[in-house]
């Protein structure tokens, strides 16, 4: 069976966690094998898997964000090869585009991309739905290593099935063909409790590297329950930043951020509502926090939310 490799930022190993998560049918049936870094073991040369696997995988994954642009490793090493690969017919290569960023110049920027039109995972109403559209390319081009395989001399990444078909049309037309879309009252529930999921995993994520990074700090994530979760900070010992980030109710109807550990709905430091425009669905603070830090009440991805809730977290441990 052909082995898919994830060439990612581990920015974004969340994203992947999800992706990979989404590729599980394919994994039992085994039409795929799956493979990342985190597979490596005690005692294994880092590079050298890594390598090995670039050099031999049969469907390459680029998740690309800013994040993996910027690294070295990736782009250098990982992207550069992989397009090698790609190009004399030996491996399939996909961009998976999980955040907007400056793409489409890179080497890979002439495949096609998925989800469908290089929309990023990020920006979908429902991440399930950009998620399962990459799981239909990886399984559209694991079709390709079937015996009766005839080779790999297409080097165009698949579409999925749902994707719209290449225009055949000749002639001038507009690039502008958007339509106003409209996001019901459970859209904008469900981007609310997956935005807060999201958080709730950058959190986690962002506390254990910080306390492996940095002697002398220490850390504790607690999930309280499925709408609310703590974080703590302590500097040799000392606690010196917490918060509590909730799904709020009828006192706040978002996700509330508290520099408290609490189990009160009724009292928080900032709030994140749910609005959209005519394409998509986004986050916006109350500004509350925002504005003493000098912010703007910018439209927020999931991810940009994360950030800024994290910021009011750590800024204490980043005062001189």
């Amino acid at each position: 069976m052909p082995r898919v490799f994830f060439s990612y930022s581990h920015a974004d190993e969340a994203l992947r966690d999800q992706l990979e998560k989404q590729l599980s049918l394919l994994k039992r049936q085994g039409i795929i094998d799956v493979w990342h870094d985190r597979r490596i073991g005690a005692g294994q040369d880092f590079g050298k898997e890594i390598d090995r696997h670039v050099e031999t995988d049969e469907i390459i994954l680029l998740l690309v964000s800013a994040d993996f642009l910027t690294s070295d490793y990736c782009y250098e090493k990982e992207m550069t090869r992989a397009m090698e690969r790609h190009e004399k017919g030996e491996a399939i290569v996909i961009p998976v585009i999980l955040r907007a960023c400056d793409w489409h110049g890179a080497p890979f920027g002439k495949l096609n991309a998925t989800p469908p039109d290089g929309r990023p995972v990020t920006q979908f109403p429902d991440r399930d739905q950009a998620l399962l559209e990459v799981a239909k390319a990886v399984r559209a081009a694991a079709e390709r290593f079937k015996p009766r395989n005839p080779g790999i001399a297409d080097h165009v990444a698949p579409k999925s099935r749902d994707a719209p078909a290449a225009s055949t049309r000749d002639g001038p037309r507009s690039s502008n063909l958007r339509v106003a879309k409209q996001f019901s009252e459970r859209d904008r529930d469900a981007f609310k409790t997956d935005s807060f999921e999201f958080m709730a995993k950058f959190f986690e994520n962002s506390l254990a590297e910080l306390t492996e990074r940095n002697p002398g700090i220490e850390s504790n994530f607690r999930r309280i329950d499925a709408n609310r979760f703590s974080a703590k900070i302590y500097k040799h010992g000392k606690a010196i930043g917490q918060c509590t980030v909730f799904l709020g109710d009828r006192f706040a109807a978002g996700i509330a951020y508290s520099s408290s550990e609490t189990l009160e709905s009724s009292g928080y430091n900032e709030l994140l509502s749910v609005d959209a425009d005519e394409q998509a669905m986004y986050l916006r603070s109350l500004g509350m926090a925002t504005m003493r830090q000098g912010r703007d009440r910018a439209k927020l991805s999931q991810e940009g939310a994360a950030e800024l809730y994290w910021s009011l977290l750590i800024e204490r441990l980043q005062e001189r």
